[in-house]
């Protein structure tokens, strides 16, 4: 009978068949062609403070439809719980450790754009990998990767020379400091020692000067002028540099010049959400990555006038609901230009919310829901566990909520899969594609093991038994939190890596974070049959891990943070730095 309907109604059946032997490729096609990637990454942004991870107090709806329309991972993992190691495995597909891009001192993170660590060169960024596809690459916001090596313009480190062909944004991050009014938040602490020296060496000098006049104090001149040189020299030393953090640090660039020294901070969104629509309306003929590295949420919360006193939490709630307004413009813009079907479009943050970020009374941090700690702490969920959120229509499945272990470093395989390129072969590489999982041709991660750093130092290990679905999760060492019962590092300001500040498990605490995500619950042999079992196998992983490792530079060592005024970037010069080349055009 079908040979006879074939024979005699060729009219109506051929384009059926026709249509039909079309419809799987067509459908292949759509994966293998290069679609634009947006690529949308809050800064401190806790995963308790979007409402479709749960909170019904502050207003996204922009990223509530994001993940109603796409995929939400509900166990999406940063690789380290700061800012620079997290976005360089973001950008390398790699854990910092090995890009020498985590600390083994407290300087965890890139202290100044003049300091000579960041980024290395030899490290191929999915960036690269896209630009080399024929993808127009542009990233605009934060960087935080560092700027220079050896001079002033080598701009080593610089995210044109990581594959990006447009910047426009900060190559540091922003801070406190950057807001005139504001209470100076970087290295508060070892500022406060500094002002404490110079003032008692100044006691000391003047002294000493009037101990000589009265005679009272017989101090020679020549010792009195030493006394006096070496106290200017002190002082000279550290507010050549603190002294001028808003000037040295507080800088926006387009490319490699700087455009802001010192940015002007009432301005600053409404140019990233410009530049970011822009770069979507000139590229949109072609291939193209946009990486918007949003200034939302870190301190000082820069929040425009329309937004302010909106919310439920003060000027932290204000500051995530136009960070979510930003996010619904670009998503216009997308739709405007016609390329929504032709986007995969991805939202994370680089980590938790900073718990311990308060002044006056004054919550200025995340909340990270129901997960234990935050910034900063390498091991405990609330500091790696995040947003994440897919969205690709017509290829993606909307609504679809996926509870397996994923991680950040997975963007750069899946990326770079989709544009069509391979990833490097000389180097491992730790994320994973997740278009299988996202599109659920596969039910489990390919993660098995992830590990979880605090700078150098392994914290805490995660085992993804997938034949029983639990989660198992070993902590080796924790911070100690302060005041006592407290949920944070409140007295410090940041939870430590190392050192007093923390505490040593032998055995390691154990949590099943399939039935205890909060980790409130350490099981023991006595309560948790497979306890040994489960501890043998982490640890058999650590070591084969562990032989993975090779010795590299590392870019945060002292040397390489501290300030060094031959590659400070300068609009004038040096050391008269001031510009605004926007306020100018």
């Amino acid at each position: 009978a079908s040979f006879l309907l074939l024979c005699f109604r060729p009219p109506l059946v051929t384009p059926l068949i026709f249509g039909l032997l079309l419809q799987l490729p067509l459908t292949q096609l759509s994966i293998i062609t290069q679609p634009n990637i947006v690529l949308l990454m809050a800064d401190d942004l806790g995963i308790g403070d979007v409402g479709c991870y749960g909170n019904d107090t502050v207003r996204t709806p922009n990223i509530d439809r994001l993940a109603r329309e796409g995929v939400k991972l509900t166990q999406h993992i940063a690789a380290a719980p700061l800012c620079t190691p997290s976005r360089a495995a973001f950008l390398t597909g790699r854990y910092p450790l090995r890009s020498g891009m985590d600390a083994i001192n407290n300087y965890r993170v890139i202290f100044w754009n003049a300091g000579s660590g960041g980024l290395p060169p030899n490290e191929t960024t999915f960036a690269k990998i896209l630009q080399q596809q024929g993808y127009s690459t542009g990233l605009i916001g934060k960087w935080h990767q560092g700027v220079n090596c050896e001079s002033r313009n080598d701009h080593c480190h610089h995210p044109l020379n990581h594959g990006f062909d447009y910047f426009y944004g900060m190559p540091f991050t922003l801070i406190s400091d950057c807001q005139p009014m504001e209470t100076p938040e970087m290295d508060r602490a070892f500022r406060r020692k500094l002002w404490l020296s110079t003032q008692v060496i100044g006691l000391i000098v003047l002294t000493a000067a009037l101990g000589r006049v009265t005679g009272l104090i017989p101090v020679p001149w020549k010792t009195l002028t030493c006394l006096a040189g070496f106290s200017l020299l002190f002082f000279v030393s550290w507010f050549s540099s603190y002294g001028f953090v808003r000037y040295w640090n507080c800088i926006m660039m387009r490319n490699h010049e700087v455009t802001e020294q010192p940015m002007v901070t009432d301005r600053t969104t409404s140019l990233i959400l410009r530049e970011s629509i822009s770069f979507i309306e000139r590229n949109k003929h072609k291939p193209f990555l946009l990486f918007l590295s949003f200034l939302h949420s870190h301190t000082p919360l820069l929040t425009t006038e329309k937004f302010l006193r909106r919310s439920r939490h003060g000027l932290y709630g204000d500051n995530i609901e136009e960070m979510d307004w930003m996010v619904g413009q670009v998503l216009d813009a997308i739709d405007k230009e016609g390329l929504k079907d032709t986007t995969l479009v991805y939202f994370a943050s680089d980590h938790g919310g900073w718990l311990e970020r308060q002044e006056d009374n004054r919550q200025l941090g995340g909340w990270n829901g129901i997960y234990k700690g935050g910034k900063a702490m390498g091991g405990w969920e609330g500091g790696i566990r995040v947003p994440g959120i897919f969205k690709w229509p017509g290829v993606l499945p909307a609504g679809k909520v996926i509870d397996e272990p994923t991680s950040l470093m997975d963007i750069y395989p899946t990326v770079v899969h989709l544009a069509g390129g391979t990833v490097p072969q000389d180097r491992i590489i730790d994320g994973r594609d997740l278009m299988p999982l996202l599109r659920g041709t596969v039910a489990h991660s390919e993660h098995e093991f992830l590990f979880h750093y605090c700078g150098i130092h392994l914290h805490a290990v995660r085992w993804h038994q997938k034949d029983s679905g639990a989660i198992w999760k070993a902590h080796f060492v924790t911070p100690i939190f302060s005041p006592p019962g407290a949920g944070a590092c409140y007295d410090r300001g940041f939870c430590p890596c190392f050192g007093e500040g923390v505490t040593h498990h032998d055995p390691p605490l154990l949590f099943d974070l399939s039935r205890d995500p909060s980790e409130a619950n350490p099981l023991s042999a006595d309560t948790e049959p497979l306890f040994d079992t489960v501890i043998r196998k982490i640890g058999r992983a650590m070591e084969e891990h562990r032989r993975t490792l090779t010795p590299v530079p590392e870019q945060l060592s002292v040397y390489n943070v501290v300030w060094k005024p031959w590659l400070q970037p300068c609009c004038g010069t040096f050391p008269f730095c001031w510009c605004d080349k926007e306020g100018d055009s």
